[in-house]
């Protein structure tokens, strides 16, 4: 009877995992609007006269406020004082407020009005943030692209807010248990958001027949709505558990700011934080131009208009395959029996034989990337099982820099060779885009469950936070980066489908060559100083 007692939502392994499919639901609405422009940047181009430069520095604008106004250190503060409960849901207000206004920027609504009178006149010089080069904005630069930036910061904000009330929620119900693989699984949901953007973003800009790049933004606003609603449902969840303990969160060890300290002098902790930044630099900003990459880069025959690979009825046949490999590959995992483990599997890798093919039949760059995170779903319960059971984070970490470094030079200097072959060219993106989508689900499996070791529980949101903010620093910078060096390497008027893009991509591998040596000096440390890193993270009692 006293055991029953003790029983809370945590103990049940069913309830702590309906929890973390709300937070990752909500994460999974997030990651489709932080890039639903991707896909269609040669519309922004040929619609709104963005070209890379403004695009570049529009996409980089979703950190700015988080990384030079500070509000990422601020949101890791306001996540250890008020709770997981709280944060969650004003994060999820301030997404939408900062969609909203997006999609207000980028519709006809806003073009011929005074506010664009306004944009174009003005912001063309920021003091103090010019002279540094740091200014989210520039003259020039198209007005729907400077007020689509202002949505795109608030949104930033409230996006890794979330982002680090997830990991907090996480390691609130999981410590102890599956963490790894309750993180690994949480991200490698999140990121079918990526697939999703890519196979709905195009299809929404071009439905009826007439381009509107708003379509798609609104498309991702509806989600976000979505989002809030799994927020307000995760919050009766988390009252409920602690309600169940006892715990007055964050209550029993209040935060101080002088515990900031413990992590900023944490070796460990900085080493951990650069590999982050380092590796997330070479993956968010690439996805959102990885698609302007295979439309350079594979040649595409045009389809007729109204034939039934250029239909919506393909696209959302392609994605239905996409969950049932999503769903097969990742259940297979959990099967005990090896027939039904095997023909999950099976079934898994025939359904992405088909969603690839009808993709080189659809001739979409946009269909192509969009098998990203399909490797991912079915090795993550693997990689996240073996981190919990048996450790080795910082070694999987060093694995990921070198796929990393593999995928950036194939599509910087393979996939060109490819060019003239249709074939060819789509079999190498694909194999490489897998390859690329699974070396990610290394760091969540490995990285993010690390940090608890690391520092003391109390302060986890703080440090999530740090981490966070430095890696918004990369996330802000190689964006604009990128575009810069994709105007600056390719003659002025060159078409969007047939830029060069193979000096930019070589930085991100050289962003991977920084990840991996890192990583081998991350080893040495652990070893040095027993932080626990190559240790499982489930205790064998």
């Amino acid at each position: 009877m006293t055991e029953t007692i003790k029983k809370t939502l945590r103990d049940s392994a069913g309830m702590r995992w309906t929890a973390l499919l709300l937070l990752a639901l909500a994460m999974f609405c997030s990651y489709i609007f932080m890039d639903i422009l991707s896909p269609i940047k040669d519309l922004m181009q040929t619609t709104r006269g963005w070209d890379s430069t403004a695009f570049g520095t529009m996409q980089g604008s979703e950190v700015f406020l988080n990384v030079f106004i500070f509000f990422l250190i601020f949101a890791g503060i306001i996540l250890d004082k008020m709770g997981v409960r709280f944060t969650a849901l004003l994060s999820g207000a301030v997404m939408l407020v900062g969609a909203i206004i997006k999609w207000y920027a980028v519709s006809d609504s806003f073009i011929g009005t005074g506010l664009e009178r306004w944009f174009t006149d003005n912001l063309n010089y920021i003091p103090l943030f010019d002279e540094l080069g740091v200014s989210p904005f520039y003259e020039g630069m198209p007005a729907s692209a400077k007020v689509a930036a202002c949505g795109f910061m608030i949104f930033g904000c409230g996006c890794e807010m979330a982002g680090i009330t997830v990991s907090r929620g996480i390691v609130k119900w999981f410590k102890g248990r599956e963490m790894a693989l309750a993180m690994g699984s949480e991200m490698a949901l999140a990121r079918l958001g990526v697939a999703t953007c890519m196979i709905f973003s195009p299809m929404f800009a071009n439905l009826g027949g007439k381009v509107s790049v708003s379509r798609s933004v609104a498309f991702g606003v509806v989600l976000l709505m979505i989002a809030l609603i799994m927020f307000i449902v995760y919050f009766f969840m988390d009252k409920k558990l602690d309600s169940q303990t006892g715990e007055a969160e964050e209550k029993d060890d209040p935060f101080k700011f002088s515990d900031l300290g413990k992590i900023l002098t944490n070796s460990g902790f900085w080493i951990v934080a650069l590999l982050c930044v380092l590796y997330y630099s070479a993956i968010f900003p690439f996805q959102k131009y990885a698609v302007n990459v295979l439309q350079c880069n594979i040649h595409f025959n045009g389809l007729e208009e109204g034939s039934f690979w250029n239909s919506n009825t393909v696209t959302i046949i392609q994605y239905a395959l996409m969950i049932v490999i999503a769903a097969t590959a990742f259940t297979s995992n959990f099967m005990k029996k090896k027939s039904l483990k095997y023909g999950l599997l099976a079934a898994a890798i025939i359904t992405l034989v088909v969603y690839c093919w009808m993709g080189f039949m659809r001739q979409s760059a946009a269909a192509i990337f969009a098998v990203f995170p399909l490797l991912a779903m079915g090795i993550t319960p693997i990689l996240g099982n073996y981190v919990d059971h048996k450790g080795k984070a910082a070694s999987m970490l060093v694995l990921g820099s070198l796929l990393l470094i593999a995928c950036h030079l194939t599509f910087a200097y393979v996939l060109p060779m490819f060019k003239d072959s249709a074939v060819g060219g789509v079999i190498i993106a694909y194999i490489t885009i897998l390859v690329l989508g699974s070396s990610f689900s290394l760091v969540p499996a490995s990285l993010w469950p690390s940090v608890p070791k690391l520092v003391p529980a109390k302060i986890i949101g703080s440090a999530y936070a740090l981490i966070f903010w430095i890696q918004n620093i990369g996330l802000w910078l190689f964006p604009l980066l990128y575009g810069k060096v994709l105007d600056g390497t390719n003659p002025e008027g060159t078409p969007p489908t047939e830029l060069n893009h193979s000096v930019p991509l070589t930085m991100f591998a050289c962003l991977g060559v920084a990840a991996l040596l890192l990583g081998l000096v991350l080893k040495v440390v652990d070893k040095k100083k027993h932080l626990g890193l190559e240790e499982p993270n489930i205790k064998p009692e």
